[in-house]
């Protein structure tokens, strides 16, 4: 004969196991209405895409340590810092190419971000009656990753510092100087050579560019 307190128990698991059976199906029911709703107010087009444009880079050649034009067809935003980081981002993965002239090791997001700002008027060079820098500063935040895995030698550091002030300049010609941060901090060199705690002005970049076919769109 089953005791009392069992039977009790056995009434009780079967009330408990019917209530949340009901339970899993009313939500999988709020489950499915969400995603019918979800889906009707997804998109029904594509995201916008930015054009392809014209860009100019200025390319580093290790060969004779000269900066190459090279003209590359990339999709570009409108937004001024968002255009920079594409630009560099372009530049970066040319030199992570295998038939680089200039080679450095690929890096995902070796570019983190790019900011621009307005280059203040010294008040001292006004009074020594030179004239005061205007334009823009760019301040080119590189990953850390980047940096340390970039070969060390005074020469190819100081090209890949001058060509992205070039490729900035190019594209970018309100943009007169340019600093350098890693992981959006100060850092002394890049790879023990090419000094990140000065500024750049973009003139040291494309005072005597070349002209060179690589890379050229019809």
């Amino acid at each position: 004969m089953i005791p009392r307190y069992q039977k009790v128990l056995f009434f009780v698991l079967l009330l408990v196991s019917v209530a949340m059976a009901v339970l899993l199906v009313r939500l999988r029911e709020k489950a499915h209405e969400r995603l019918l709703k979800g889906e009707d107010l997804a998109p029904t087009t594509a995201p916008v895409v930015a054009p392809a444009e014209s860009a100019m880079l200025l390319v580093a050649n290790d060969l004779d340590g000269t900066l190459l034009q090279e003209q590359e067809s990339l999709p570009l935003p409108q937004d001024p810092e968002a255009r920079g980081r594409a630009l560099l981002s372009k530049l970066l993965e040319i030199y992570g190419a295998p038939d680089s002239t200039h080679p450095i090791p690929l890096v995902a997001r070796a570019v983190q971000q790019v900011f621009l700002l307005p280059v203040p008027e010294a008040a001292e060079k006004t009074r020594s009656g030179e004239a005061p820098r205007g334009g823009q500063l760019a301040v080119v935040n590189l990953s850390g990753s980047f940096a340390d895995g970039h070969p060390a030698g005074i020469e190819t550091e100081t090209l890949t510092v001058l060509s992205i002030c070039g490729t900035l300049h190019a594209n970018l010609p309100q943009i007169s100087e340019v600093r350098f941060l890693v992981d959006g901090k100060p850092r002394a060199t890049l790879a023990g050579h090419a000094d990140l705690t000065r500024t750049y002005l973009t003139t040291e970049a494309v005072s005597e560019p070349q002209a060179s076919t690589a890379g050229a769109t019809p």
